[in-house]
């Protein structure tokens, strides 16, 4: 061809820009030939419409054509939808016509291209064309990236001894990537499919990125045939062709020992006998796929593994069927659990919903209580009346989302999320899962577990739960989640959205001796292997337990205490003796002195000290509000490690005494200007915070300037606003049983609380007094006495 440029200038030289119009004619190539950019190859014409569109591109064109590959190289006459939409604008740079008509071409890459537009396919394939380029910067990685991939492919051209020497030229003469990345793509003896891809990526980073994975995998195998041939070598001679044959063979069968073929041919086999979704069972062979083109022994391929055995031993449709019988569930559930009578009433009505709908949206059922009053047991106790399998997630500390969302595949040592780990441990796709501590996670710099929780308890979103791990969705809409807390100020209002709030409140000693008397004793009995008949034990001793030596609201410290008196127990049958009988007279010798055999009550009635009622996340309890009144400038001072809104209710407390004391006598109005204030509450080293000890302060100090003494029977509770007026306040029940157990007449709550007592139980309305009061005044008629 005359005054053409060659091929190496032409691509080298990057002023040279050619002009290439929309509609070119089309050349399909098969035998896996793709024609690359920047890049010369050699190729036979023989088909009819090929030879056509040849002579067209001579005539018409400047000896252009479109060279786009097939499909399926078996096709002789295929049509648009047979042929790949990217392909590459060629010049030819030389032809020979061969004696049985062919044409013999050297066909020079100019551009990438896409079809846009058929012209023609009866006489030759012509179409629209847009060519394709992308804008890229030369960064630092690149220049480095392109001296990796060109020390590699020189490292490949070494060991396959197939290219000559002078192939590497071109890449000494350049450090283009574009050119580097194309040259380099057109002799790789890649498959189609990977020839295609790396013709269709645009940006030449990527694509030296898949050539560096590819010339490092062709050099780890070529590395390997050099050793193999090294190895068989050595014991052969010349001319034994057959020998060295049956060695080179042995020593491949040695190296791979087939341990990989048996592990795919187990993991299709378990992929053909499990029942999967359809998208699962694609995404699987798509991975196995993947799998059987990596060498055994990469990294990435014990990766790929590790994941399919994820994805085929999780319980995509495995699930128990529920068996719900009302009547059952509730002799289960008063078998299991004694008193909790609200709680159990909405486990029933959960049950009887499920029984009567096909498809129910199952809430969220969320246990707020003190620790040991049976929140988790309660979980348990749902899962044995279904017949389901029961699981537990302790979400206390958890700072990752990764701990439920699962970490990506790209991390060393990555793992599903705890939700999926459960659930394949199970081996069912619709357990119960009690989530405890839902009120005790974090965040930090890993994320946010509980806005990762959000997807899991949402009923509207759980049914395509994707785990990060996994990648694809798993549904969780059949799962019964039920959550556990201690307090509900700690859960975000998004999450608590989500769940139905069932509070359990704390048990009485009347109902600690029950629980103790048909639960605990009876299960510690058998834990430690004594007989009923071998322990003696009366109700008036274990009441003496239950009172002196545990104050909490749950009975987790009580079956300490009884576990420890069982030890004793066991000690002394283990020396000899037939039977132990545990009475008020040696139960002391048994236990240790009773931490609390002293009521915290006032023993008497004291000026300035007034009993208020508190609760905490472990229950309630009684606490004393000291106040005294010293010579000094109106000065306010509070002590006990009180918190903000605790500080503020003292201040208010100070300036409604104030305006109390003035209408009861001006002339006391003089020491809120001649005296200091110090108010103090005891043990302060623990932290007390929140606005229920208004009216507790304000009567000891209207106490202390009056000089009256405060009722020590009577405990209280109450925000005060500068009115005057109370106002109710929260966790009625746990502070009335706070005052129960430490020997309380009678209490003083707010007026609007009054629907709280519907929850006390009768035997505390017997023994205490109730005061409800709307006003500060009637709460210092009530509890001030006479001097």
């Amino acid at each position: 061809m005359e005054n053409k440029k060659s091929a190496i200038d032409m691509f080298i030289d990057k002023s040279f820009k050619e002009s290439i119009p929309e509609e070119l004619p089309v050349i399909a190539t098969r035998a896996k030939l793709v024609i690359f950019p920047n890049s010369v190859l050699p190729m036979l014409i023989g088909r009819k419409k090929s030879i056509n569109a040849l002579e067209e591109s001579l005539e018409k064109h400047n000896n252009l054509l479109f060279f786009v590959s097939q499909k399926d190289i078996e096709l002789e006459n295929p049509k648009i939808d047979d042929l790949y939409k990217v392909g590459t604008v060629g010049r030819v740079v030389q032809i020979a016509k061969l004696p049985d008509g062919e044409y013999k071409i050297l066909v020079e890459g100019l551009k990438r291209a896409e079809i846009k537009e058929v012209i023609e396919t009866e006489k030759m394939l012509k179409f629209k064309i847009k060519t394709l380029e992308r804008k890229y910067k030369n960064t630092k990685t690149l220049e480095a990236l392109v001296r990796k991939v060109k020390g590699l492919f020189e490292r490949y051209i070494s060991l396959t001894k197939k290219f000559p020497q002078e192939a590497l030229m071109i890449l000494e003469d350049t450090n283009d990537p574009d050119i580097i990345s194309d040259l380099i793509a057109s002799v790789l003896p890649l498959e189609l499919e990977e020839k295609q891809e790396l013709l269709e990526e645009l940006h030449p980073k990527k694509r030296l990125e898949l050539e560096l994975e590819i010339l490092m995998r062709e050099i780890e195998l070529l590395e390997i045939e050099e050793l193999l041939e090294s190895k068989v070598k050595e014991k052969i001679e010349k001319g034994q062709k057959e020998y060295y044959l049956r060695e080179k063979l042995k020593a491949i069968q040695e190296e791979l020992s087939g341990e990989a073929d048996d592990e795919l041919k187990e993991l299709k086999e378990s992929l053909e006998n499990k029942k999967l979704p359809e998208y699962v069972k694609e995404k699987v062979e798509h991975e196995l796929t993947r799998l059987e083109k990596m060498s055994p022994y990469s990294p990435e391929a014990s990766v790929v593994r590790t994941y399919l055995d994820w994805i085929i031993n999780l319980p995509w449709s495995e699930k128990t069927e529920d068996r719900i019988n009302i009547k059952e569930a509730e002799k289960l559930l008063d078998k299991n659990h004694y008193g909790l009578k609200e709680p159990k009433e909405r486990i029933l009505e959960f049950l009887a919903v499920r029984k009567l709908s096909n498809k129910p949206k199952s809430p969220i059922l969320c246990f707020v209580g003190a620790p040991g009053v049976g929140k988790t047991s309660l979980g348990r106790s749902v899962a044995e009346a279904l017949g389901r399998k029961f699981g537990r997630i302790s979400l206390g500390g958890m700072r990752d989302e990764a701990e439920i969302r699962g970490h990506r595949r790209t991390y060393v040592g990555a793992m599903p999320g705890r939700i999926i780990q459960l659930i394949r441990k199970l081996g069912v796709k619709n357990p119960v899962i009690v989530l405890d501590e839902i009120d005790k996670m974090g965040i930090s710099y890993q994320g946010d577990p509980a806005a990762a929780l959000l997807e899991v308890l949402d009923p509207e979103q759980n049914s395509a739960f994707t785990d990060h791990y996994l990648e694809i969705p798993f549904d969780l809409s059949e799962v019964i989640f039920i959550t556990t807390a201690n307090v509900l100020h700690t859960i975000p209002i998004a999450l608590r959205d989500r769940m139905e709030i069932i509070q359990i409140p704390g048990y009485t000693d009347a109902e600690k001796y029950y629980i103790a008397k048909d639960y605990i004793i009876p299960k510690l009995l058998e834990e430690h292997g004594i007989e009923k008949n071998q322990l003696k034990i009366n109700k008036i001793t274990l009441e003496k337990i239950i009172s002196e030596y545990t104050r909490e609201s749950g009975v987790r410290s009580l079956e300490r205490v009884l576990s420890k008196l069982m030890r004793k127990v066991a000690l002394k049958l283990a020396e000899g003796e037939s039977k132990v009988v545990v009475n008020v007279k040696n139960v002391k010798e048994l236990l240790g002195t009773p931490p609390y055999f002293r009521s915290n009550k006032l023993e008497k009635p004291e000026i300035g000290v007034a009993t208020g009622m508190a609760w905490t996340a472990y229950g309630g309890e009684i606490l004393q509000v000291e106040t005294l009144i010293t010579s000094g400038k109106g000065k306010i001072m509070i002590t006990g490690k009180l918190g903000d809104v605790m500080k503020e209710s003292a201040q208010i407390a100070l300036t409604l005494s104030k305006a109390l004391i003035g209408e009861y006598d001006e002339k006391l109005l003089d020491k809120f200007d001649n005296c200091n204030f110090h108010i103090h509450v005891p043990e302060g080293a623990v932290p007390k915070d929140g606005p229920s000890a208004g009216v507790t302060l304000t009567t000891a100090i209207v106490s202390s300037i009056l000089k009256k003494p405060i009722n020590n029977e009577i405990s209280m509770t109450g925000e005060i606003t500068l009115r005057g007026k109370v106002l109710p306040v929260g966790g009625i029940k746990e502070k009335l049983l706070s005052a129960y157990r430490s020997g309380i007449k009678e209490v003083i709550i707010p007026k609007d609380n009054e629907k709280d007592l519907e929850k006390i139980p009768e035997e505390i309305l017997k023994k205490i007094k109730v005061n409800l009061v709307e006003d500060i005044k009637e709460v210092l008629k009530i509890a001030l006495l006479e001097g």
